[in-house]
């Protein structure tokens, strides 16, 4: 835990606090909003627990946590001033009660206690809380909040799975219908987003009051153990600041779930008779374990629970899955939990995007290869789908087959230039540094095992320029497909120049490079010095 004094920022993104909300019901009279220096804070709190009972009243109030907090530690009081316990002596993240009630009893508990505590500290050398409506309920309070939200990675999530000694009863827990309460259910640990929500469903706490019940009453056991702990104060978890200075593991051992090394991912293949299995879309090899390492949290992939896709995502679909079917689910490019999707995402970072910002955004171009890349070959005739154990050598055997690196044709074949002239006018040709980008290209993504994945076959890089031919060791011309001007009404078909200038430019600004300046002629034309017959075209 990183201690020290707890400093605010004047940072952040001002609170534009709208929405109006009674913060104590029957006060009357307002004191004008006081003018003054902008107060920051990632423990800036809005106390909306009247918002679903009623009209709102008065306009909101802005609560700093850890400055209250402070005020209290110096006279010797803690949390339970604040904040009653349940029967197991966890602390409710609610303010004086343990549930809500009515109306009258929430605004009494906020008028009654915050008024009689500020009326108590206050003196003529003590600074207290404000007594009076205006002092808390201001129309524009000028107030911002730094609060970030705390991710829950591998590295953490290993901290506190070490420190309570693999006992993952501490956490994890799910409700029992029947017993009416909650049981730790061994092997079906989950994210605590899958039924803990934002808005409550199934009369499950929100997850913003069940991290709090859960993380800060643990962390407040071990402070009383006198056993390394958590933080219990809001800036220790939400400051940015606070959060550079968490620990952060190298290494981080494999989460234990029992899940597998390697899967098939089924497609409908294996319910067909063995001499038609080869007239189907064949079954995907699927590596989880290496999956695992490019992901933070299983939630990446798995965002409803830890069940097998097919689970709710079924070829024919159902309702557990929304009826989107697992096809759907799997290559729906607007998903980051989709294979496509986040494969799509993968191919916004700088070293891919000089190639894939225009294939993806092509309607006219093949995609029968990237298919073939995971569906690899039918089931052999002797595997049982139903055998798990069968279908994961398979598997392993159909993953350990493919190359992982990017191949590419000899250095030998590949032009080291080539001379870009057949519409120089104003221009002289332009020398183009073939064989350099291409070496820069395979570079730049060869520690990529998923750029090695679907770029080991020969001439599938050199497709990121020579688009919408086969690929082949000498591609056809650009002139084969792009004529000297627009053919026709076809948008996506543009003219030499523009073809020309479009690929390149957009290769330019998609990866970054500002070397030759990709709109500086110059950088990458000479201009003739006689000969100009005036005309626009270079």
């Amino acid at each position: 835990m990183r201690k020290g004094t707890v400093h605010f920022k004047t940072g952040g993104v001002v609170l534009t606090l709208v929405m109006v909300f009674l913060f104590a019901a029957g006060a009357v009279g307002m004191e004008p909003t006081v003018d003054g220096p902008l107060k920051s804070g990632a423990d800036l709190i809005v106390i909306d627990a009247m918002k679903g009972m009623g009209p709102l009243e008065r306009p909101p109030v802005a609560f700093f946590h850890s400055r209250h907090t402070e005020a209290l530690a110096r006279i010797n009081r803690d949390c339970s001033t604040c904040h009653l316990a349940d029967e197991k002596g966890r602390l409710s993240p609610k303010f004086k009660r343990l549930v809500d009630t009515d109306r009258q009893a929430v605004t009494d508990t906020y008028h009654l206690n915050c008024i009689a505590c500020h009326r108590e500290l206050a003196g003529p050398d003590q600074r207290s809380g404000p007594q009076t409506c205006g002092g808390c309920h201001q129309e524009n309070p000028a107030v911002a909040s730094t609060w970030k939200d705390i991710a829950f990675s591998k590295s953490l999530h290993f901290r506190h799975v070490k420190a309570n000694a693999e006992k993952c009863e501490s956490c994890h827990h799910e409700y029992d219908k029947q017993a009416k309460k909650l049981v730790y259910a061994k092997g079906k640990e989950g994210a605590c987003v899958y039924c803990h929500k934002d808005t409550p469903v199934d009369n499950a706490m929100v997850l913003k009051d069940a991290s709090h019940f859960q993380c800060i009453g643990c962390h407040r056991d071990r402070m009383a153990k006198n056993q390394p702990s958590g933080p219990i104060s809001c800036v220790g978890c939400h400051d940015a600041d606070y959060q550079l200075g968490i620990e952060v593991l190298q290494e981080v051992p494999r989460l234990k779930r029992n899940q597998p090394d390697v899967v098939i991912v089924k497609t409908g293949e294996e319910t067909k008779p063995v001499d038609e299995r080869a007239t189907a879309m064949y079954s995907v090899a699927f590596d989880h374990r290496s999956h695992e390492a490019y992901s933070e949290s299983c939630k990446a992939c798995h965002h409803a629970s830890l069940q097998a896709c097919s689970s709710c995502h079924t070829n024919a679909g159902k309702q557990e899955g929304d009826n989107i079917k697992l096809a759907q689910a799997m290559h729906q490019v607007s998903s980051p939990a989709s294979c496509i999707g986040c494969h799509k995402a993968k191919q916004k970072a700088p070293q891919c995007a000089g190639c894939h910002t225009f294939i993806g955004g092509n309607p006219d171009r093949p995609g029968d290869q990237s298919c073939r890349a995971c569906h690899l070959s039918p089931l052999p005739a002797h595997v049982n789908p139903a055998n798990v154990q069968e279908t994961a050598e398979v598997a392993m055997d159909l993953l350990q087959a493919r190359n992982l690196e990017t191949q590419t044709f000899p250095t030998d074949r590949i032009p080291e230039k080539v001379t870009i002239g057949r519409l120089s006018n104003q221009f002289e040709p332009a020398a183009f540094p073939h064989g350099k980008i291409v070496n820069t290209l395979i570079e730049k993504i060869r520690d990529s095992k998923l750029a090695g994945y679907y770029h080991s076959e020969k001439g599938t890089l050199c497709q990121g320029c020579h688009h919408n031919s086969p690929s082949a060791e000498k591609p056809p011309a650009c002139s084969s497909c792009h004529g000297e001007a627009i053919e026709g009404a076809d948008a996506f078909r543009p003219g030499l120049v523009g073809a020309y200038h479009q690929q390149c430019i957009g290769c330019h600004d998609a990866m970054g490079i500002e070397k030759p300046d990709a709109r500086d002629c110059n950088g990458c034309h000479v201009e003739k010095s006689k000969g100009y017959d005036g005309s626009l075209r270079p």
